[in-house]
C-alpha cells in the first residue's frame, strides 16, 4: 500500500507540475518518487508471496532488500541533512553556468522570467547585469519595497530565493525519506 501510494503521488505531481528548465535542472525529479514506489510495490509484492507460499527463499530475499531499502534510505537521510550546505555550492556553480541568461534557449529565458515574477528578484547571481536586456519581469511597481526595488527593477537576484526554495523541499524531502524509513 505504501510503494502504491509513493507511485501515485509521484505519477500525479509529474503529470500536473508546472515544468521549470532552471529548478528541474537541480532538484530532485519525481521519476525518484516514481521508481521508489515502484520497488516499494515489487518489494511487498515478494513479501506477500513468500508469507503465503512460506517460503524462506522469498522471505529472505524480501527482508534483505527490505533492509538494504531501510539503510540507504536512513543513510541518504543523514547526509542530506548533515551536508546540506554543500548542495548551495553546487547549484552556485551550476547557476553561474546559466549567465548571462540572454545567451540562454528560449526555454531558459521563458522559466526565468517566470521566476522573476514569481519571486520578485532580477537575475541569478549579479542581478540585472545578468541580462544583457533587462526583461519587463524585472520591472518592479510602487508596491514594492524601497531596498529591493531601485529605478523600477529589482536589484535582489534570485539565487538566494532560489536556495530558500530547495531548503524547504530538502526539509520535506527528508521528512518523506525518515518516514519510509521509519514505515519500512
Amino acid at each position: 500500500i505504501c510503494g502504491c501510494v509513493i507511485l501515485g503521488v509521484g505519477i500525479y505531481l509529474k503529470v500536473t507540475k508546472d515544468g521549470n528548465a532552471i529548478t528541474e535542472k537541480y532538484l530532485p525529479s519525481f521519476e525518484l518518487m516514481i521508481s521508489i514506489g515502484v520497488i516499494i510495490m515489487v518489494l511487498g509484492f515478494l513479501g506477500c508471496c513468500g508469507a503465503y507460499r512460506e517460503n524462506r527463499c522469498l522471505l529472505l530475499l524480501f527482508f534483505i532488500l527490505l533492509f538494504l531499502i531501510f539503510v540507504l534510505l536512513l543513510a541518504a537521510g543523514i547526509l542530506a541533512a548533515v551536508e546540506g550546505d554543500k548542495v548551495k555550492g553546487f547549484v552556485e556553480e551550476k547557476l553561474k553556468d546559466l549567465t548571462p541568461i540572454s545567451n540562454q534557449p528560449q526555454n531558459v529565458i521563458d522559466d526565468m522570467e517566470k521566476l522573476q515574477r514569481e519571486l520578485k528578484c532580477c537575475g541569478l547571481m549579479k542581478g540585472p547585469p545578468d541580462w544583457t536586456k533587462i526583461p519587463d519581469s524585472c520591472r518592479c511597481n510602487s508596491t514594492a519595497t524601497e531596498n529591493k526595488c531601485t529605478g523600477g527593477i529589482y536589484q535582489e537576484p534570485c539565487y538566494d530565493k532560489i536556495i530558500t526554495y530547495m531548503k524547504s523541499n530538502m526539509n520535506v524531502s527528508l521528512g518523506i525519506a525518515f518516514a519510509v524509513a521509519v514505515i519500512l
